[in-house]
């Protein structure tokens, strides 16, 4: 065994760690990456708290308990952790068989969203209501699964020194697999998790090597779509308000672009410091609406300030800059692709989400990652952590 790194020895790679080696010098403890683990658990933890100053008054929604949310927000973010333990544990080789099974269930999630299971919240027909008064948003996975299912076509036959780039048949097999859930999802309609997905699919594509006749190719197709579904009625009246607010700033102050005022209102009142944690009077006086979920980052703004809101900007870029490196880093087109995908899909939602509270972006409805209250959606992101821990952990200690 001399030469033999222990870590090699004790069975990770493409199985599993064994828990008694989990902080041995050389081990697990040491490949992962504490930056971004580091990160997100701030930004949770930062989240909860705003959770709690936007709630905390609210009666009308935390049953009279004013810690309902922030116990709600915390008891995700633990079970987030634990999935990212689970994902690390698994490893991104060993779910990387697992793709056919886990493409399949998001499918039939998200299918079930549109039979009579499937419960409208806040507008957006996308969830199925659980016992215990739970929801489960399914297209918050299918993110998940789209960047795996990809990942596995494009990057099967590089990764077995067959090809150097994925050839064209690979690349439409990939953009079908990605389509039939895109597709499903537009239907509820859940315009702000497709747009998401489409960034994820072009994020994929360059990473994996494809032509970029493919990438120039889908935005085109994907701007002639947008004008079609426009055309076509295919969007909720509500949906169609919100892009007609975000063209026109001035229009319906007090009702389609109500969100957006109050919101610009609250950050803007927060000068450098802020008024301080709980003393917002936007926050107080309940003017922003889905201040927990969608319009968190107004609570930054308001009562933490412009320092408050830099911070959780700053923490958000440590993890995409650490994803970058470990898609740089890894020796797989495999690992990079997913690695990429998830620095697409978490750059884009925190830019849209960030964006539409400052009024630069349509309001569409998209939680701010590890931040905004929401089960489903910290479950996703986390496990997307453990995919990225899982693809530096496995990398060769040179790397």
């Amino acid at each position: 065994m001399t030469g033999v790194n222990s870590f090699q020895v004790s069975g990770y790679g493409p199985e599993r760690a064994g828990w008694t080696r989990l902080f041995a010098r050389d081990s697990l403890a040491r490949r992962l990456d504490w930056p971004i683990l580091l990160a997100a658990t701030a930004l949770s933890l930062i989240g909860s708290l705003l959770v709690f100053s936007a709630t905390r008054n609210r009666t009308e929604l935390n049953q009279g308990d004013q810690y309902y949310f922030l116990v709600r927000h915390l008891l995700n973010t633990g079970i987030g952790l634990a999935l990212m333990v689970g994902t690390v544990w698994l490893g991104h080789r060993t779910l990387r068989t697992a793709v056919p099974i886990l493409y399949g269930l998001s499918v039939f999630l998200i299918l079930l969203v549109l039979t009579p299971l499937g419960s409208t919240i806040n507008g957006a027909h996308s969830w199925i209501k659980l016992p215990g008064g739970f929801s489960l948003q399914p297209s918050e996975f299918v993110k998940v699964t789209i960047i795996l299912g990809m990942a596995m076509l494009l990057a099967t036959r590089v990764d077995a020194g067959d090809k150097q780039y994925p050839d064209h048949r690979t690349v439409v097999q990939a953009l079908g697999l990605a389509a039939v859930p895109m597709l499903i999802v537009m239907l509820m309609p859940d315009l702000g998790s497709v747009m998401v997905m489409v960034v994820i699919v072009l994020g994929v594509l360059l990473a994996s090597g494809a032509s970029n006749r493919w990438v120039f190719g889908l935005i085109g197709a994907g701007t002639m779509g947008a004008i079609a579904v426009w055309q076509l009625g295919v969007l909720d009246d509500y949906q169609i308000a919100r892009f007609a607010a975000f063209a026109n700033p001035s229009l319906d102050p007090a009702g389609v672009g109500y969100n957006t005022n109050q919101a610009r209102i609250a950050i803007g009142s927060g000068g450098l410091s802020g008024a301080g944690l709980f003393h917002g009077s936007q926050t107080t006086g309940q003017f922003v609406p889905e201040q927990q979920t969608d319009f968190v980052f107004t609570v930054a703004g308001e009562e933490l300030g412009f320092v408050g809101g830099g911070l959780i900007i700053l923490l958000l870029g440590v993890i995409l800059w650490r994803a970058c490196r470990i898609a740089r880093e890894t020796t797989e087109l495999y690992g990079t692709i997913v690695a990429a995908g998830i620095v697409a899909w978490f750059a884009f939602q925190s830019f849209e989400n960030i964006g539409m509270t400052l009024g630069i972006m349509p309001v569409t409805g998209l939680p701010l990652p590890f931040v905004s209250y929401g089960g489903s959606s910290m479950f996703a992101v986390w496990v997307a952590v453990g995919l990225l821990q899982s693809i530096r952990v496995q990398r060769p200690m040179s790397a």
